[in-house]
């Protein structure tokens, strides 16, 4: 069953007087289970494509449908409501916050969803036990080496178990060793059933997924 479909979507930005096409009549499917791969160059819209995918932002044309229901009918809440529960976001940059340490950084999405204490930090503490970070939960992100503070990011997109994780280069800001690392943290969770979209530029951490997805000058190649 797909989680995730595109269809003949295309999202156009407005500078000044001059429409750029950032995606041109992309149609995809994500299924439940898969650990694919979207890959281009800069610039090429495979980042555009993850916003939409991950309901961030709202294409132009075409429709968007999560799991069978198109999104395009939906409110802003109801948008909210869904990407907060179903869909987990890592990023190039970490987006860790800095005055939390790394077991309040996991434990965040939990605390806006209302969960109790309790509840919260055993469910960081079995992320981070996951992800081997359970020594280091004290510490905050600038103690951290990138690669720690990537491992941080994945657990707490991981938070809410969510029912696809959206990753924006993750292994971009990082050498080629620890990049490995968090590679195998991504073929891990995949193993053990989680559905993965890994946006990359590079065709050696491509070759890491399943399913490759091929994105130049903003539409589909197959």
């Amino acid at each position: 069953m797909e989680i995730i479909r595109l269809e003949d979507v295309s999202k156009i930005y407005k500078m000044d007087s001059v429409s750029v096409h950032a995606i041109r009549n992309v149609s995809l499917d994500i299924k439940r289970g898969e650990f694919a791969s979207i890959i281009g160059p800069s610039g090429s819209g495979k980042s555009t494509i993850l916003h939409i995918m991950g309901l961030l932002d709202k294409p132009t044309e075409g429709r968007v449908f999560f799991e069978g229901k198109d999104t395009s009918h939906l409110s802003d809440r109801e948008i909210t409501q869904l990407r907060g529960n179903k869909i987990g976001f890592v990023f190039q940059f970490y987006n860790l916050y800095p005055t939390l340490n790394v077991e309040e950084n996991v434990e965040l999405p939990l605390m806006i969803s209302k969960v109790d204490r309790k509840a919260r930090k055993e469910k960081a503490a079995q992320l981070l036990s996951l992800i081997g970070m359970e020594k280091r939960a004290e510490h905050f992100p600038a103690q951290l080496s990138g690669g720690e503070r990537q491992r941080v990011a994945i657990a707490r997109a991981l938070a809410r178990d969510p029912e696809i994780i959206l990753a924006d280069e993750p292994t971009g800001n990082l050498d080629s060793v620890t990049g490995l690392e968090i590679l195998h943290i991504f073929a891990k969770l995949h193993n053990e059933g989680r559905t993965i979209v890994l946006i990359t530029h590079d065709k050696h951490i491509a070759e890491h997924t399943k399913r490759s997805i091929e994105i130049k000058d903003g539409m589909v190649h197959r």
